[in-house]
């Protein structure tokens, strides 16, 4: 993925794939400490067509030791307890890391550097630094906690995701049956479960053996933050000794400031947060639980509007999707149901003027029948300012206007100024998606991000969240991953695959 909206800054550098000999070409550092330079926007995405010697291509690296340690997973002390598991698939800790972030596309040539064929720097590189890497998750030889005695708190944040209740039957058994621990405490409703006077449920394998059929979450959920001392106390007071949060970007912030008056407050809690964010939008995550369902379900919606758009004459089909920043969802369900138009992201700009040019060239000069446009909820919010009230919700996310309804509003008028028969089918499924059930990649997601997570917390790392990277789980501090926002990149192979895919022209 390309946090980044601007491929003129994407950051690489080279090295060989089993050498400590790290070469990168000249650059200014920048404000992280991380090494840049400029690839040329020709370049593509892809492998180069006469590969001779493939290197690995770093974005992020760096001299300065701090940055290094930046991205290592805080400790709540030594391990000394030996892990029940007898699994062979345990980790000795100082080797098992991984690259932070990797682009295996540059060729070493004689000429040089090369992607697709073309030279992107020369052969003599200066040394600019090791490049940054990550601890990966699994279970090790030795535990922090001691089972017997470890209590385990569970609480569910923010908005409904498909797989929540995947996640807590997953962390439950296995943390019951693998490590013999015996205490669940699932603080509901959010963090308002947190404070003193929050309701508790106590989980047990009976009572989640059959949760994962259902959606939603058996905790409830809520918006807001609570008082991060407050939450602290409480949870020392109840002898806590492991919390994983599953919740997105405003969660983890949440998570984040619990560590800091745990520490403030010598407490030794492990706090470990799982990535739900239905939006994908979390940084340093391949995607979060819950996306992979969303998009199954919004292609079928987009297929069906489609069928009802080519059933009218004058045809006219909107779907309203998720994504406040990240257009993920709708881009990818777009892509995968063949059947959008016009796809409208928060990402990439466009005008009414543009939208209604494309109207009156594809109804009246191309002579097409219906039309099917997919929005993200985040999309044309500039088009939209005088009707903003810059209001926030309890989560201090900026309340939206309805892009979905400016837009079933203006096509409406644009059509009527075409003095065309059309007929507009409106749909905005948002909460249907939200509340359903895991899909069957998501479920098996959901167990493969919460064992990870229990082992992360059983070995005594804190301040973390599970990410899969690169095919495999690691450890990612929960201040990278809440430091910027995961858009799509708007020249990025994605998008140009959207581009391909429903022959949409520009609409600014």
């Amino acid at each position: 993925f390309w946090s980044t909206t601007d491929r003129e800054t994407h950051r690489i550098a080279m090295a060989n794939n089993n050498s400590d000999s790290l070469l990168c070409p000249p650059a200014a550092p920048s404000n992280t400490g991380v090494k840049q330079f400029t690839l040329s926007p020709a370049l593509g995405d892809g492998f180069p067509s006469s590969p001779s010697r493939r290197l690995r291509a770093f974005k992020s690296r760096s001299s300065d030791p701090a940055v290094h340690q930046s991205w290592a997973p805080k400790l709540l002390g030594e391990a000394t307890h030996d892990s029940p598991l007898e699994s062979v698939f345990e980790f000795e800790d100082e080797h098992q890391k991984q690259y932070l972030d990797i682009v295996e596309c540059v060729e070493h040539t004689e000429e040089g550097l090369t992607s697709r064929g073309q030279i992107i720097s020369g052969k003599d590189l200066p040394d600019c630094g090791k490049p940054i890497m990550v601890e990966m998750a699994g279970p090790r030889k030795k535990i922090f906690f001691d089972p017997k005695t470890t209590t385990v708190g569970i609480v569910t944040c923010g908005g409904l995701s498909p797989g929540l209740n995947n996640v807590i039957r997953a962390l439950v058994l296995c943390l019951w049956h693998r490590y013999g621990v015996r205490t669940f405490l699932g603080f509901r409703f959010g963090y308002e479960g947190l404070i003193p006077t929050g309701n508790i449920m106590n989980l047990t394998p009976d009572l989640v053996r059959n949760i994962h059929s259902q959606g939603g979450t058996i905790l409830g959920t809520s918006r807001g933050p609570q008082d991060p001392i407050v939450m602290a106390k409480n949870l020392a007071a109840k002898d806590v000794d492991i919390l994983f949060t599953l919740g997105g970007d405003g969660t983890l912030r949440g998570a984040l400031s619990i560590t800091k008056a745990l520490e403030e407050l010598k407490h030794n809690i492990s706090v470990v947060g799982i990535p739900k964010t239905i939006d994908n939008d979390i940084s340093f995550t391949d995607r979060t639980f819950g996306f992979d369902t969303a998009v199954d379900l919004a292609s079928k919606t987009i297929s069906s509007i489609h069928n009802e758009a080519t059933s009218h004459r004058g045809g006219i089909g909107i779907v309203k999707l998720m994504g406040r920043h990240s257009g993920f969802i709708a881009l990818h369900a777009s892509i995968a149901s063949g059947d959008a138009n016009v796809v409208l992201l928060p990402e990439i700009n466009f005008t009414w003027e543009g939208l209604g040019k494309y109207l009156t060239h594809r109804f009246t000069e191309l002579k097409k029948n219906d039309v099917v446009i997919v929005v993200a909820e985040g999309a044309g919010q500039d088009l939209l300012e005088a009707q903003n009230l810059h209001q926030k919700d309890a989560s201090g996310n900026e309340k939206l206007v309805d892009i979905g309804l400016a837009v079933k509003g203006f096509v409406s008028a644009h059509m009527k100024s075409l003095k065309l028969d059309f007929t507009i089918k409106y749909v905005d499924p948002a909460y249907i998606i939200r509340s359903s059930q895991a899909n069957t990649s998501d479920a098996l997601y959901c167990i493969h991000l919460a064992q990870m997570a229990a082992h992360a917390a059983m070995a005594g790392r804190t301040e973390i969240v599970i990410s899969k990277m690169h095919g495999s789980f690691v450890h990612v501090p929960i201040a990278k991953a809440v430091e910027a926002r995961k858009n799509i990149d708007p020249n990025g192979w994605l998008y140009e695959t959207l581009l391909d895919a429903t022959g949409q022209p520009s609409l600014v």
